[in-house]
């Protein structure tokens, strides 16, 4: 039985997604105390709660402490069954972190399975679906699976009410895989969503982006959401290069102008560009177990993010993979998994 600090680093749900998800490949119980101790809102939320719940449903596991609120949770894992499974947050929580609880050990079941996803697609401080579709799973993909996602209604905050399907045929094995350079730029395109808010908003979020990146106006797109649960926006930019897709997102908030969010998101692609790096800061999240599953790996990234840090920490818990991080220069770093 491996203890885990859930206040430990970067402190948040991250650690509670990654050991759940390495449980499952591993078979591996553990017990982790002070959930999101460094939280506002500490201890488990409905949408953690939805992720526990959806790694127990896969990995026939026994749970202790999985309420609401709860800071200390036993999760004592079974064997992967593939399927059909559909997990339901229940608010707007993002249901693409509930994704990442199961996904590592879906990848390598003995068998495809298809799990419909439903809560939140489009929120702060998550991966959009967006970044799931173009970003991620094509490099899961690249290393040996075939992972498809299909979008069927987009989710916002506080309604929620989002829904897509992601379908998993693992491989023999995952492979290696390397993001050194960027390559080419290929294209840069722009979208604005909006879901029961004036179209307006997003066209002046993409005239921020045509004017501050110099966009091509005919690669920004405005959309309304055609079946809306509740109000609410996200600004998506595609940087597609040789090697890597990266896509920079920013959602909108009450009292928050549609210039501000624009704003935000132009910071984070200057930053990203400048950088001269294949993978963005929240890539780089996302790269980490399925390196470590495949046995090897590296990738170049901007500086490491404590979060980067405390999943690192959390995985060399249950795998003996050793990851090291070297400064390249004042805006780079290489990470390498071995």
């Amino acid at each position: 039985m491996l203890h885990l600090d859930g206040s430990a680093g970067e402190g948040g749900g991250q650690i509670l997604r990654t050991a759940l998800g390495l449980s499952l490949v591993t078979g591996t119980p553990f017990t982790i105390d002070r959930i999101r101790a460094g939280r506002e809102r500490p201890g488990l939320q409905r949408q953690h709660l939805a992720a526990v719940r959806a790694a127990a449903d896969v990995g026939r596991a026994d749970l202790r402490g999985a309420a609401v609120g709860s800071s200390v949770l036993t999760f004592k894992p079974g064997p992967v069954t593939p399927g059909s499974y559909r997990f339901e947050v229940g608010t707007a929580g993002s249901a693409t972190l509930v994704l990442q609880a199961v996904l590592p050990a879906l990848l390598q079941a003995s068998a495809p399975t298809t799990v419909i996803l439903e809560g939140g697609t489009h929120n702060p401080w998550a991966p959009t679906y967006d970044f799931l579709e173009r970003a991620f799973l094509p490099l899961i993909s690249r290393m040996g699976t075939k992972v498809t996602s299909k979008l069927e209604r987009r989710g916002f905050y506080p309604a929620g009410g989002g829904r897509f399907t992601v379908s998993i045929e693992p491989g023999p094995r995952l492979e290696r895989l390397d993001l050194l350079e960027r390559g080419k730029i290929l294209a840069r395109r722009g979208w604005a969503i909006v879901s029961a808010l004036p179209v307006s908003i997003a066209h002046r979020e993409l005239k921020v982006l045509e004017s501050s990146l110099s966009l091509d106006r005919n690669q920004l797109k405005p959309l309304e959401e055609p079946r809306p649960v509740g109000p609410g926006n996200a600004l998506l930019l595609e940087i597609e290069s040789e090697h890597v897709t990266e896509v920079v997102s920013s959602i909108g908030e009450k009292r928050v102008s549609a210039e501000t969010v624009a704003d935000r998101a132009c910071e984070e692609a200057r930053r990203y560009l400048e950088a001269d790096v294949p993978v963005g800061e929240h890539l780089a999240d996302q790269l980490l177990i399925p390196l470590a599953l495949a046995g090897g790996g590296s990738f170049v990234t901007t500086p490491v993010s404590s979060h980067t840090t405390t999943n690192i920490d959390v995985i060399g818990r249950f795998l003996s993979r050793k990851f090291s991080v070297e400064r390249l220069t004042e805006s780079r770093d290489r990470v390498d998994c071995s």
